[in-house]
């Protein structure tokens, strides 16, 4: 009898990759304070790296939101789970984004560096950067749809594939292939985007190699208190605002259920990854008590919808880039900048380099005289990596526990007994019982 052998899983080399920044990083450091003159000549590196992740905003976007908005009808179609999950998702994710903001204006971290000449270049004009009244609209519209996907402005890029994305909607079965397509296409966006992230060692060197050179410890202060303030905002945001909702709305602690999760909480904390534990996390919300029809919307849709750390990092490092090149955004760009995120931050999760992708348009968008300036977050990125998936991993969860005790499908007695430790989770029940497609993330 003919057997078949499993393809052998690729082995995630991207720790490598964690590593070689990291080494990179202090190899900048280093050099920047021993050679100062030499360390700020190295500034194109990091240049080099800016434009090749730039090169990838358009078709980053395009995809994302594509098929973001053109997947958000089959969540609909679920009914009340599917409209209780994504209002849930979008209210949550604004005010992530929201709290990043009032974070980082707290902080102004970046202030008094004054990289402006170390590391930004005044490009050509562009949609965003001084536009206003009427022209500012006329040039959103782009000469046709396949321009805007050409022409480097982020603004074009988003109306047309919010266009293409409810196109699709109310197009209905017949959309699925073109969906099909594009979820295609953005596999192979990103595995390009992968490619170029192994790039990132290089690039981090560069940047802060020139970026000490020329500040020296202010630099490092800077990137000090932005990682500081970054990690403590989302451990707020997971144990003070998510765990009171979860108490006030189910009377769940948000310790117990974090302690249910725990080996997937470890494993992200590995990968730096909140994809890497999705299997898992299906299999235990179920044998929670979560019915399988909730789970089935809530965490796939979520892990595009509802990216609480990503939602907080985007913000913060935005107005971190601005006030390190003393070019600080006003109240209504920030705003602005809110709002493009909202519906920008979708898919940003789980691929590295999309969230680079997605910093990197929100300010091509608004201030492209700022998008250099993400050479800097380039050195520490990595860094911050593990506390954004672990806050969308955090968000996700309590998102499950919440919405099924809206829709009536939380057996919480079951939940109580599983989170207690009565009823223990069987790791080789899982594994025996996982099927060979596992519900994919609506992108």
């Amino acid at each position: 009898m003919a057997t078949t052998t499993a393809p052998k899983a690729r082995k995630d080399r991207t720790h490598y990759l964690y590593i070689a920044v990291i080494v990179a990083v202090f190899a900048g450091i280093a050099l920047g304070f021993a050679a100062p003159d030499f360390a700020e000549k190295l500034a194109p590196l990091g240049e080099l790296f800016v434009k090749l992740i730039k090169m990838m905003i358009s078709p980053v976007i395009f995809c994302t939101i594509v098929l973001g908005v053109g997947s958000i009808a089959s969540a609909a179609q679920v009914g009340k789970v599917g409209g209780l999950a994504l209002g849930y998702f979008i209210t949550m994710s604004t005010f992530a984004l929201a709290i990043g903001l009032v974070v980082g204006n707290i902080l102004k971290p970046g202030a008094g560096l004054n990289l402006d000449e170390e590391l930004a270049k005044s490009g050509a004009k562009q949609v965003g950067a001084s536009e206003s009244g009427w022209q500012f609209f006329l040039n959103i519209i782009p000469e046709t749809l396949v321009s805007a996907l050409t022409s480097g402005l982020v603004l074009q890029t988003l109306l047309v594939a919010l266009l293409v994305g409810f196109a699709l909607q109310k197009m209905g079965p017949a959309g699925t292939p073109i969906l099909t397509g594009v979820g295609h296409l953005q596999k192979l966006v990103f595995r390009i985007l992968s490619m170029i992230m192994w790039l990132a060692p290089i690039g981090a060197f560069g940047a802060m190699a020139a970026v000490v050179g020329a500040t020296g410890w202010d630099a490092l202060k800077g990137l000090a208190t932005v990682m500081i303030g970054f990690y403590v905002t989302c451990f707020l945001f997971v144990f003070v605002i998510l765990g009171t909702l979860l108490r006030v709305v189910t009377g769940v602690s948000v310790f117990s259920l974090f302690k249910y999760l725990g080996r997937e909480f470890l494993l992200i904390l590995s990968t730096s990854s909140s994809e890497s534990a999705l299997p898992r996390v299906i299999a235990k919300m179920e044998h929670a008590g979560v019915d399988q029809s909730t789970v089935g919307v809530v965490i796939p849709t979520g892990y595009s919808f509802n990216l609480d750390g990503t939602a907080i990092y985007l913000t913060m490092a935005s107005l971190f880039i601005a006030d390190a090149m003393d070019k600080p955004f006003s109240l209504g760009q920030q705003i602005s900048l809110l709002l493009f995120m909202i519906i920008a931050s979708k898919g940003a999760a789980g691929v590295t380099g999309a969230g680079l992708a997605t910093l990197a348009g929100g300010l091509n968008s608004h201030r492209p005289d700022l998008v250099d300036g993400v050479g800097l977050i380039v050195g520490i990125d990595r860094f911050m990596s593990e506390a954004r998936a672990l806050t969308n991993f955090a968000g996700n969860s309590v998102a499950t526990v919440l919405v099924g005790h809206w829709t009536g499908t939380l057996d919480r007695e079951r939940l109580d007994d599983v989170l207690s430790g009565d009823i223990p989770f069987d790791e080789q029940t899982m594994i025996d019982d996982t099927p060979a497609e596992v519900p994919q993330p609506l992108r």
